[in-house]
């Protein structure tokens, strides 16, 4: 396009020294005529370039919601096949129902017969539950009430945890340091204690030593677990000789530095976890008593 208007141009300039002024200037009116016009069609190419990018852009829309639209054509096929497949599905079922009605009353009357018994099943366990609760809570009651009278509550804690009654002593009160052998202190809880038990002679006594987690090696004790049977054994023991506790009804354990109270990042929290506990476990014919059918409440 530059071309034709730079040829135009030399063309004019090589006339006007051939042509009269009226004429040259008829030229250059008629060469910007010819402008005018160029400009405008390149104005209408350039609307026509951009209606065609547009109907363009038209035509990937149109393809795209083409393409949604077959999407959810065939979701919806889909989800009729499903739709066909549960109504053969229902009718199947209707039609197992309608041979299954034929025993549902008798199915009715098993369940219900199966639910009665259920609850009374549950009664009985609530009531269990319920003198088991009232043993265990009258036990600590009494303990607490025959301990408290010249011992440090620091040193003993009486607790129910579910079926049992236990009684946390500490390792200060009953241990001279660093040893198993039982201080004089000790023997005047353990003669309560002692007490208590032979009034309950249907309760076992388990013992269950605890240490911290500082290592321990002597030529007596090897390491923590060591330590923690041979404290429960030297209670057991003193609780049999010294005591009368019938052997028959004493447990001695040891848990080592497992099953800590607090975490042993302290002297305090390492001497709390230094403990004694011991467990009055009511024996198992206790509980097929509290379970015998004929107990049952009405």
């Amino acid at each position: 396009m530059q071309k034709i208007l730079l040829f135009a141009l030399v063309l004019t300039l090589g006339l006007s020294s051939c042509v009269s002024k009226k004429d040259y200037e008829a030229l250059q009116a008629q060469l910007a005529s010819e402008q005018d016009a160029m400009a405008k069609r390149n104005q209408e190419l350039n609307r026509y370039a951009e209606r065609l990018a547009d109907c363009e852009r038209r035509e990937t829309q149109l393809q795209g919601q083409i393409q949604n639209a077959e999407t959810q054509v065939r979701i919806r096929e889909e989800q009729i096949d499903d739709l066909k497949k549960q109504r053969d599905q229902q009718v199947t079922q209707v039609g197992d129902l309608t041979v299954l009605s034929q025993g549902a009353n008798q199915n009715i009357n098993r369940t219900l017969a199966q639910l009665e018994s259920k609850d009374k099943y549950i009664r009985l366990l609530q009531a269990a539950k319920s003198k088991a609760d009232s043993i265990n809570l009258a036990l600590a009651v009494n303990l607490k009430q025959v301990l408290k009278d010249g011992i440090d509550d620091q040193d003993v804690d009486i607790k129910v945890d579910k079926t049992v009654v236990y009684i946390n002593l500490s390792d200060k009160m009953l241990y001279k340091s660093g040893s198993y052998e039982i201080t004089d202190r000790a023997g005047e809880v353990l003669a309560k204690i002692a007490a208590i038990a032979k009034s309950r002679p249907n309760l076992d006594l388990m013992v269950e030593g605890y240490t911290d987690n500082v290592a321990i090696k002597t030529a007596c004790v090897k390491d923590n677990w060591d330590l923690s049977v041979l404290r429960s054994t030297s209670v057991v023991r003193t609780l049999q000789q010294n005591y009368g506790i019938d052997p028959n009804r004493l447990i001695a354990s040891g848990r080592g530095e497992y099953n800590a109270l607090v975490d042993n990042s302290t002297a305090e929290n390492r001497a709390t976890n230094r403990r004694t506990r011991i467990i009055l476990l009511p024996r198992l014919n206790q509980f097929y008593d509290l379970l015998n059918p004929d107990n049952i409440p009405e």
